[in-house]
C-alpha cells in the first residue's frame, strides 16, 4: 500500500549572501547547530566534491564528523544545471515590481482581490528551518521565472503576486542547510510542490535530477549524503493555481446512518474502463463515475456508499517505473488536496477539481455517499534514498518522524520508506486541513484511513488519545462524518483491531479470516463464527461502540477476488516483476479442487456455490458489509492478489460478466440480499444483541444459537468439531425505536449455515420460536428464484445441502 527523496557556497546550505551563522544558536534539526568545520575533511579534488581520506576512518560515535562528502556549490541563488540535463527550463529574473507582502495564511496558493482591487494570488508556505524561500513559475513553454518570498510570519513564509490567475504553475525552491546526519535535506535544486497544491499538473518522471542526493555516487552507503545541484523542474510535478467558490448550496448529502450502510470498495479508472454505456472519453475518469450507466449499476445493486481506492494526487515508485509499470491502486500520496490528475478527463490545469465535484454531485443525487481511502501516514518521496519532492525539501525533520538515534535514516512504520509525524503540529495540521478541506469543499462524506495505527503514533507507542485522534473527535466537522480505520500498521504493537475509540468504525480483518476459514472448512468448532455474524461483541462492545464499528469484510482491493478466493490455493503474482514473492501467502483461500480456471463442471459449480455462501454470509452478518467492486458478477484477477501495479485488464472490471449466464445469477443474489437488508432492521441492528427478552415482561430472547438438532446451543456444542451453525434473529424483540419514540418491530429469521461437504438434516425450532418456517434464500440452488416460498413446519428436519446456507422466515402459523 504504498521509495525515494544545488548547493551553497560554504557547503552547508547558507546563501551566498546570508549572515554568517550564530555559532551559539542551535541549526534546524540539529542540537548542537552547525558545529565547526570537520578538520577531517580532505581537501576538494578537481571534480569539486569534498573528499574523506580513506585512512582517517570516521568515529562511529561523532555524527558531525560523519556528514559525508557533499557537491561543491553553485554561487548564487541559482544552483545551476548540470550539463546533459535535457528539457530544462530558462531561468528569468523576476519582473517588477517586487512581491508584495501579502498574508501568512491561509497556506497555499489562494486566488483574490489584492490591495489595490485587482486579482491575483496570494501564497504561503510554512518552513519552519528554511533560509529562504523561492516561489517558481512556469508559463506555457516551460520557462521558468522565480520570486524570492521575503517575508516571513510564525514560520511561514508568503508574498502576493498581482497578476497570477488560475491555471497558473508553479512550485518551490527552498534554501536551508545540507547535513543529512542531523535530518537537514534543503536542495535549492529542487523544484518542490506545494503541501496545499489543490491541483497537480504532471507526474514525477524519473531521473537522477528528481533526487536530492547523488544516486550513482559510488560509496552506496553513504550515497544519500551527497547532494545532487541539478535542476529536478523538468522532472517534477507542479502545482496549479486553483480558483473554488463552489458553496455547495445545489448539493444534497445523504446522510446514510451507519447501520444502514452498505460499503462498495471501487477504482474510479477501473470500474469505468471497460464500463459499455460509458462514452469512450469518458472511461476511467471522475466523469466516467459520474455517468448514467455507471451510477445505475450501483443504484440497481442497492449500495449505500461508494468507497474510493486513493484519490489524492500520486506518484508511481521508482521501481515501477524502471519495469515499465506504474502504481495503479494509487497508495502513494504526494498532494493531499488535489485529485488525481490522471482521473480527470476534461484536463490538470485545475479542470480536474471542478469534475470531481461534479461526479461527488451525481453520486449524492443517487442517494450514494463518498467515501474517499486516504494515505496520511507517509508520502512518495519514501525512504532516505528517495526522490526530493515536496515535504523532504521543505521541512524534512519537520515533517517526517526520523530515528532518534540516527537523523539520517527514518522511523518507517508503513514499509513504504518513511512516515509522517502527526505529533508535530504542522503535520497534524496539514492532515487536518485536507481532511476539512475534502468534506467542506470537495463534498465527500467520510475517510477510510490507511495504516490508521501510523497515525495514532505518539510518538512510537500506538495511543488512543495521540494527537490525530483527539483532534479528530473533537473537531466540529469531520466528528461528524464517516470514519473507518484500517487498524493496524507495519511497526511493533501497530495490530490495534477493536481499540479505536468511539466514533470510528474499523475493517474487521478478524471476520474477514474467520468467515473465510469456516467455508473452507478450516474451522474445528463455530464459536467465533458465532460472534462475527452477531457484530463481534467481543471486539467493538467497549466504550459504548455499537455494531456498525465492524466493517465486515471477506475481499479487499488487497488481497484475492472473491472469485479467485475459491479458484486458487496460492498466489499468482508473475506479472508485477517481483518473482511472486509480493503479496501475501496468507489467503485463507481454497480452489474447489483445481488451481484456476478449470473445464471441470462439478468444480465451478462448487465454485458459484461457494461465492453465494460468502455473499450471503456478509450481507446477513451484523455490522457494516463492504463488497469490492466486481465481486457481484464473478470478477477475476487471474490470481493475482497484489494487482496494485497492474493498470491493464487484469485490475479493470470485465463489464461482459454481467451478461454472462454464469454470473448473472450471482448478481442478482447480492442485489436481493441488500434489498432484505434494507427492508429488514433485525438483518441491521443499532445494537449488540443481549441474549435476553428485551421487555421486562418476557418474551423471546433476541437472539438464539441452534445446533443442527434443532436444540439451543450449550457451552459443550460450542466447543464441539461442527460445522454446522443456526442462528435466530427475533424481530419481535427489538430494543430500537423509530424517529418519533415507537418501537420497532420485524419478521423473524433462522439462518443456518453449513459448511460440511455432505448435506444433514437441520431440525427446525418449534414453539415458542415460530410454528412454520418459510424459505427465502438456499445457496445451493443456482437459480434463486426457485428458493423463495417453500414452506416446512416447525420441529420437522429440512435437508441442508453441503457447503450450502439457508434463511428461513419464521411465521406464527400456516400461510
Amino acid at each position: 500500500m504504498a521509495a525515494w527523496q544545488g548547493a551553497e557556497p560554504d557547503g552547508e546550505g547558507r546563501r551566498a549572501d546570508a549572515p554568517e551563522p550564530d555559532p551559539a544558536r542551535p541549526g534546524p534539526g540539529r542540537p548542537d547547530g552547525p558545529g565547526p568545520a570537520d578538520p577531517r575533511r580532505g581537501p576538494r579534488d578537481r571534480s569539486g566534491l569534498h573528499l574523506v581520506p580513506a585512512a582517517d576512518p570516521l568515529p562511529e560515535d561523532d555524527p558531525d564528523a560523519r556528514s559525508g562528502p557533499a557537491l561543491d556549490p553553485v554561487p548564487g541563488l541559482d544552483p545551476g544545471l548540470a550539463p546533459g540535463v535535457p528539457g530544462a527550463p530558462a531561468v528569468r529574473p523576476a519582473p517588477a515590481p517586487p512581491v508584495w507582502p501579502g498574508s501568512w495564511q491561509p497556506l497555499g496558493a489562494r486566488f483574490h482581490l489584492g490591495p489595490d482591487g485587482r486579482p491575483g494570488t496570494n501564497f504561503a508556505l510554512w518552513a519552519a528551518g528554511a533560509e529562504a524561500v523561492e516561489l517558481c513559475l512556469f508559463d506555457e513553454d516551460g520557462q521558468e521565472s522565480r520570486h524570492p518570498l521575503a517575508e516571513q510570519h510564525f514560520q511561514t513564509w508568503h508574498g502576493h503576486l498581482p497578476g497570477v490567475l488560475p491555471g497558473q504553475r508553479y512550485g518551490f525552491r527552498v534554501h536551508g542547510r545540507w547535513d543529512p546526519w542531523t535530518g537537514a535535506r534543503w536542495n535549492p535544486a529542487k523544484l518542490l510542490l506545494d503541501p496545499y497544491a489543490r491541483a497537480v499538473d504532471g507526474g514525477f518522471v524519473l531521473h537522477d535530477a528528481a533526487y536530492g542526493h547523488v544516486r550513482g555516487w559510488p560509496e552506496r552507503d553513504v550515497a544519500d549524503t551527497v547532494r545532487d545541484n541539478r535542476d529536478s523542474a523538468p522532472y517534477a510535478p507542479k502545482a496549479v493555481v486553483v480558483h473554488d467558490e463552489d458553496d455547495w448550496s445545489d448539493d444534497r448529502r445523504p446522510k446514510t446512518p451507519w447501520a444502514d450502510t452498505v460499503l462498495y470498495e471501487l477504482h474510479v479508472k477501473g470500474f469505468t474502463r471497460r464500463m459499455p454505456g460509458v462514452p469512450e472519453q469518458l472511461r476511467g475518469t471522475y466523469a466516467g463515475l459520474a455517468h448514467p450507466a455507471a451510477v445505475a449499476h450501483l443504484v440497481r445493486l442497492g449500495v449505500t456508499a461508494v468507497e474510493l481506492l486513493p484519490v489524492h494526487q500520486f506518484a508511481d515508485e521508482e521501481h515501477l517505473q524502471q519495469r515499465g509499470l506504474s502504481n495503479y491502486w494509487g497508495y502513494n500520496t504526494i498532494a493531499f488536496f488535489a485529485p488525481h490528475g490522471g482521473y480527470a478527463a476534461t484536463g490538470t490545469r485545475g479542470q480536474q477539481v471542478t469534475e470531481f465535484k461534479q461526479m461527488v454531485r451525481a453520486l449524492h443525487a443517487a442517494g450514494i455517499e463518498v467515501i474517499l481511502d486516504v494515505v496520511y501516514n507517509h508520502t512518495a518521496e519514501g525512504g532516505e534514498c528517495g526522490p526530493t519532492l515536496s515535504l523532504r525539501g521543505i521541512d524534512n525533520a519537520g515533517y517526517y518522524r526520523l530515528q532518534p538515534h540516527n537523523r539520517r535514516a527514518y522511523a518507517d512504520y508503513t514499509g513504504c520508506g518513511n512516515t509522517l509525524d502527526t505529533t508535530q503540529p504542522q503535520v497534524l495540521r496539514l492532515v487536518l486541513d485536507s481532511l476539512r478541506y475534502w468534506v467542506s469543499e470537495m463534498g465527500v462524506d467520510g475517510f477510510r484511513f490507511d495504516l490508521a495505527a501510523a497515525l495514532a503514533r505518539s510518538p512510537h507507542e500506538v495511543s488512543m488519545v495521540s494527537p490525530f485522534l483527539s483532534a479528530v473527535s473533537q473537531d466540529p466537522l469531520l466528528s461528524r462524518v464517516k470514519l473507518i480505520a484500517e487498524p493496524w500498521d507495519v511497526g511493533l504493537g501497530g495490530y490495534q483491531v477493536g481499540n479505536f475509540p468511539p466514533l470510528w468504525t474499523e475493517w474487521n480483518d478478524r471476520y474477514r479470516d474467520t468467515v473465510r476459514d469456516f467455508w473452507r472448512g478450516a474451522k474445528p468448532d463455530v464459536r467465533e463464527l458465532g460472534d462475527r455474524l452477531a457484530g463481534s461483541s467481543d471486539l467493538y462492545r467497549r466504550g459504548g461502540r455499537r455494531p456498525y464499528a465492524s466493517v465486515n469484510f471477506v475481499t479487499a482491493h488487497d488481497g484475492f477476488t472473491l472469485r479467485d478466493l475459491v479458484s486458487y490455493n496460492s498466489k499468482h503474482n508473475e506479472d508485477n516483476g517481483e518473482d511472486n514473492r509480493d503479496g501475501s501467502n496468507d489467503n485463507r483461500s481454497w480452489n474447489c479442487g483445481a488451481e484456476g480456471e478449470t473445464d471441470s463442471a462439478p468444480v465451478n459449480a462448487l465454485r458459484r456455490r461457494q461465492l453465494r455462501n460468502l455473499t450471503a454470509t456478509l450481507l446477513l452478518s451484523t455490522g457494516v458489509p463492504m463488497l469490492v467492486a466486481g465481486d457481484e458478477m464473478g470478477r477475476t484477477q487471474g490470481g493475482n492478489n497484489n494487482a496494485y501495479c497492474q493498470d491493464n485488464q487484469v485490475g479493470w472490471i470485465d463489464w461482459s460478466l454481467r451478461d454472462d449466464p454464469r454470473w448473472r445469477s450471482l448478481l442478482q443474489l447480492t442485489a436481493r440480499l441488500i434489498r432484505l437488508r434494507r427492508e429488514h432492521p433485525v438483518l441491521r441492528q443499532r445494537a449488540f444483541f443481549s441474549g435476553r427478552p428485551v421487555h421486562p415482561g418476557g418474551g423471546l430472547r433476541d437472539l438464539a444459537w441452534f445446533n443442527a438438532r434443532g436444540r439451543e446451543m450449550t457451552e459443550a456444542d460450542w466447543y464441539a468439531p461442527g460445522a454446522t451453525l443456526g442462528m435466530f434473529l427475533s424481530g419481535k424483540e427489538m430494543s430500537e425505536r423509530d424517529p418519533m419514540g415507537r418501537e420497532l418491530s420485524d419478521e423473524s429469521f433462522l439462518l443456518v449455515l453449513h459448511a460440511h461437504h455432505r448435506s444433514t438434516r437441520f431440525v427446525l425450532p418449534g414453539s415458542p420460536w415460530a410454528q412454520e418456517y418459510e424459505t427465502v434464500v438456499d445457496t445451493a440452488l443456482e437459480d434463486q428464484s426457485r428458493a423463495p416460498g417453500t414452506r416446512s413446519p416447525a420441529g420437522q428436519a429440512v435437508t441442508v445441502a453441503g457447503r450450502s446456507l439457508l434463511l428461513l422466515r419464521a411465521c406464527d402459523g400456516p400461510g
